[in-house]
C-alpha cells in the first residue's frame, strides 16, 4: 500500500486508500452521516479515549433528534464541528459538507490553500530574510529554498518569517535544516495511532530524517532529525530568528518547536496557533468529509505537545513588531529602513 504523506493540517494527497480519494456514496438521511462520523473518529482519532467521548456524544444527540432539522449540509457540518469541539477542542478537527455541485456527483476534498516561499532577499547588511506561508512540498518551493541557501549562504543572520504560515508537510524543513545545523540533531517526536497505519499504510516512508523508534502500545512513534553536516551547513554559524504569531499553525509550529528546543533559533512574536495534531481528510457518508487528527507532534524532552496552547516565543512582542525586534537583535542600526525593504504583512 502506498504511504500517506505526513501532513500537519492539510489534506492527505497520496493515493493511499482511505485518505479522501474515494468519497462515500450519498446517504439518504442524517443518521448515516452522524453514525459514519462517530465510527470514523472511533477508528482513527489520535486518542482512542477522546474518540470514544466524541462518538458517545454524537450518538446521544442524534438519538435525541438534535440534528433532525438540519437539512442544509453546511449547517449540519458546522453543528457537528461545534459539538465535537465542545467535547474536546482540537484545532484541526472539522467536518466539511459535500463539495459536489450536482446530485450524484462524487464530492471532492477541499483544495489545498495557496502559499509557499513568498519572498526572500537581503533585508540589511549580512542579514537575509525569507517568508513562508505554507510548506506544500512542491518543486517550486523546494527549488526556492535551494536558491535561498545558495544566494544567502554567507549571511551572518537569517530571519524566517512564519507569521502567516498555515502548515503543510516536512519536505521544506528537511531541505532547509541541513544548511542551519552543523551536526545531526534530534528535533521532535511524532506519534501516530497504530490502528490507522495498520488500516491505511504508513503515514510516512522510512527516511534518514524520520525514523521509527520504540513507542507506547497502540502508537507508531517516529523521531524527526535534522541531517546536519558542518561541511555543508552554509548557514551553520548564522544567528536565526523565527517570527511567529497566532496565525502560525500546524507544520509551522513543528518548525517553531524544532528550532526552539534545539536552541537553533530565537522565536520572536506571539504564541503560535496551537494546532499540534496532524492527519488528513477522510470521507464519511452522504459526501461529507472530516479532517481527522491521527497523530501528534511533541517535545522529546517533556513528552508534551502544543495542541490548544501553541509554542511560546522566546521574545514576546506584538506580531506586527516582530520583524523590527529581530532586526534589533541582529544588530541592525536603522531597523525601520531595513524593515521597509519587506513591508508588511503584519500577521
Amino acid at each position: 500500500m502506498a504511504a500517506a504523506t505526513v501532513t500537519a493540517g492539510l489534506s492527505m494527497t497520496s493515493p493511499a486508500a482511505g485518505w479522501g480519494n474515494d468519497q462515500a456514496a450519498l446517504a439518504p438521511d442524517t443518521n448515516q452521516t452522524v453514525e459514519s462520523l462517530a465510527k470514523t473518529l472511533e477508528d482513527n482519532f489520535v486518542f482512542p479515549d477522546v474518540a470514544a467521548d466524541y462518538a458517545r456524544m454524537l450518538r446521544a444527540k442524534q438519538a435525541a433528534g438534535a440534528y433532525a432539522a438540519l437539512t442544509d449540509p453546511a449547517a449540519l457540518a458546522a453543528a457537528l464541528t461545534a459539538d465535537l469541539q465542545a467535547v474536546h477542542p482540537d484545532n484541526h478537527l472539522k467536518v466539511v459538507p459535500p463539495q459536489a455541485a450536482k446530485a450524484g456527483e462524487k464530492s471532492s476534498p477541499p483544495p489545498m490553500p495557496a502559499g509557499g516561499l513568498e519572498r526572500s532577499g537581503w533585508i540589511a547588511d549580512g542579514v537575509a530574510y525569507v517568508e513562508f506561508t505554507l510548506f506544500p512540498g512542491d518543486k517550486k518551493t523546494l527549488d526556492g529554498i535551494a536558491a535561498f541557501i545558495g544566494n544567502y549562504g554567507d549571511a551572518r543572520a537569517v530571519i524566517i518569517d512564519a507569521r502567516r504560515h498555515k502548515g503543510g508537510g516536512l519536505a521544506e524543513m528537511d531541505a532547509l535544516f541541513p544548511a542551519l545545523f552543523e551536526a545531526e540533531t534530534q528535533l521532535v517526536g511524532m506519534d501516530t495511532r497504530l490502528a490507522v497505519e495498520q488500516a491505511m499504510g504508513p503515514m510516512a516512508p522510512d527516511l534518514p530524517t524520520l525514523r521509527r523508534v520504540a513507542g507506547p502500545d497502540g502508537v507508531v512513534r517516529r523521531m524527526h532529525f535534522a541531517m546536519g553536516d558542518s561541511a555543508k551547513a552554509r548557514l551553520g554559524k548564522a544567528k536565526v530568528f523565527l517570527l511567529v504569531s497566532g496565525k502560525t499553525g500546524s507544520a509551522a509550529e513543528h518548525l517553531s518547536l524544532s528550532l526552539k528546543r534545539t536552541g537553533r533559533a530565537t522565536l520572536i512574536g506571539e504564541p503560535t496557533g496551537g494546532a499540534g495534531h496532524y492527519g488528513g481528510m477522510m470521507p464519511i457518508a452522504a459526501g461529507y468529509s472530516v479532517f481527522v487528527p491521527v497523530g501528534r507532534t511533541f517535545d522529546p524532552d517533556t513528552g508534551e505537545g502544543w495542541e490548544g496552547k501553541g509554542v511560546a516565543p522566546d521574545v514576546a512582542v506584538p506580531a506586527d513588531q516582530a520583524l523590527l525586534e529581530a532586526l534589533r537583535l541582529a544588530g541592525v542600526a536603522d531597523v525601520a529602513a531595513a524593515a521597509g525593504r519587506f513591508p508588511g504583512p503584519t500577521a
